[in-house]
């Protein structure tokens, strides 16, 4: 029991649309007990101020919004070069991974971006269930 669900832009986004696939990994969180957790970096990729806020705002009155901390900034630079990614997109996914990272396992990861969300989640030597599960929605 217990474990965290992080959401991405798309994980929060497909939430708010009522995405079946979506709903389904929010009721086994529940089911859980798990913590339902979206980085407060991924607000300013999901809102954008006009009518659908109104569903994303619903999702997020049930969520835990974790803060973007110079620790966490700096874990996801981090990443960031040990991956040999970059950009604006990138740097916005690394701060997801490492929040993820910091989280009780297990923890599940929403994305719409596996690929680069599974290599900034990368742990070698870490046993195979407590990785961050990355899963695409």
């Amino acid at each position: 029991m217990g474990g965290t669900l992080v959401l991405d832009s798309e994980g929060l986004a497909k939430l708010a649309d009522g995405d079946q696939r979506a709903r389904a990994y929010l009721e086994v969180a529940r089911a859980r007990r798990a913590r339902v957790v979206v980085s407060a970096v991924t607000l300013a990729e999901v809102l954008r101020g006009n009518a659908r806020d109104v569903l994303v705002h619903r999702v997020l009155s049930r969520v835990v919004i974790t803060p973007v901390t110079p620790e966490l900034g700096r874990a996801a630079g981090e990443l960031l070069g040990a991956t040999g990614l970059s950009g604006h997109r990138c740097a916005i996914d690394a701060v997801v991974a490492a929040t993820a990272l910091g989280l009780p396992r297990p923890v599940v990861l929403l994305t719409s971006d596996v690929n680069d969300l599974t290599r900034l989640v990368e742990e070698p030597g870490v046993a195979k269930d407590q990785r961050v599960a990355v899963v695409h929605v």
